[in-house]
């Protein structure tokens, strides 16, 4: 199955999207289109928010046009980061109503300062904002995370900045330890940040050498984090060590996992497969199922049922794979 983007003309500039579990619902920024992209799961009702700004950027001695690229889900609201004019805006998930919009960055600054990925941090209704584009050689511009105060969804404020001395690749909250954990691309390690006091509470060294997308167990206490062409898990809970990997094919970006069913999920843009692995109570990784997707699919998401969602820049839309693995 397959869910077409609005708007979309070919090639589509695609990031960071997001699965909402309580409605069944994909949020999917389409970059070029200045358009964010809902989707009914279910129903296949496909709903656009659209007027987002959009610009053209320099990036890598080339102009495309960039719009909103990521989203996050936080109390009562989305929050979108924009490319095209270095903002983050709140959308209302009832009403679907954009609300107000916040510069982060000024546009003459460049992508560098543009957001990345959001993240929603509910233990202390934070938005964590990273920059740059630092797998396509576009570094930070301030090699830190930008905090804004998130208490009232609505209204953002600015409240901290956690420098890390690289640029920010790949997220996950970890509610259960208190823990924003992140890549650090220029250095070739993940960190772990105490999202109380925003210091680095701990390194680890998955043997990446540039780790992308990050995904977790919180129960029990495994990172897992993309290389290029496998991903690796490790044990946070205890002392960093590395537990296991699994192949995957090349061009992974970012990955998720289903707790409930101990399965990760990584879509390979090269190798245009999408790989499934079973994650045992050790934290090691068996291969149980592999999916032809398409060349330069990239990015996934998965709900509880083990549907995946995954990106199709090239064509505009959504995958939806709905594998059954033998254990």
């Amino acid at each position: 199955m397959e869910f077409s983007l609005a708007g979309a003309h070919g090639l589509v500039s695609l990031d960071y999207f997001v699965f909402e579990p309580a409605h069944h619902r994909l949020w999917v920024p389409a970059s070029n289109t200045g358009s964010l992209t809902i989707i009914d799961t279910e129903t296949g009702q496909v709903t656009a928010i659209t007027g987002f700004p959009t610009a053209q950027v320099d990036f890598m001695g080339k102009h495309p046009v960039m719009g909103p690229t990521s989203v996050t889900l936080g109390d009562g609201v989305a929050y979108v980061g924009n490319r095209g004019d270095s903002s983050v805006c709140v959308i209302d998930t009832r009403t679907l109503k954009r609300e107000a919009c916040q510069r982060i960055g000024s546009p003459s600054q460049g992508l560098a300062a543009a957001p990345d990925a959001l993240t929603y941090v509910a233990g202390t209704r934070e938005l964590w904002v990273t920059r740059g584009v630092p797998p396509m050689g576009v570094r930070s511009i301030d090699s830190a995370i930008t905090v804004l105060d998130a208490s009232t969804p609505g209204n953002l404020k600015a409240k901290a900045t956690i420098p890390l001395g690289a640029s920010a690749e790949g997220f996950a909250v970890d509610n259960l330890r208190q823990r924003f954990y992140t890549s650090l691309e220029e250095k070739g390690e993940t960190v772990a940040i105490d999202v109380r006091t925003h210091r680095i509470a701990d390194r680890f060294h998955s043997g990446c050498d540039e780790p992308h997308g990050l995904a977790l167990d919180e129960q029990g206490g495994i990172l897992f984090v993309a290389c290029m062409a496998r991903v690796v898990s490790i044990d946070v809970a205890h002392h960093g060590e590395v537990l296991g990997s699994v192949a995957t094919g090349t061009g992974l970006d970012n990955i998720d996992y289903v707790p409930s069913r101990n399965l990760l999920f990584a879509a390979a843009a090269e190798s245009a497969t999408l790989t499934l692995a079973h994650v045992d109570g050790h934290g090691q990784l068996r291969k149980v199922a592999v999916w032809p997707t398409e060349k330069g699919a990239r990015g996934v998401v998965a709900d509880s049922n083990g549907a995946a969602f995954v990106m199709d820049p090239y064509r505009g839309r959504i995958l939806k794979l709905t594998p059954s693995p033998t254990r």
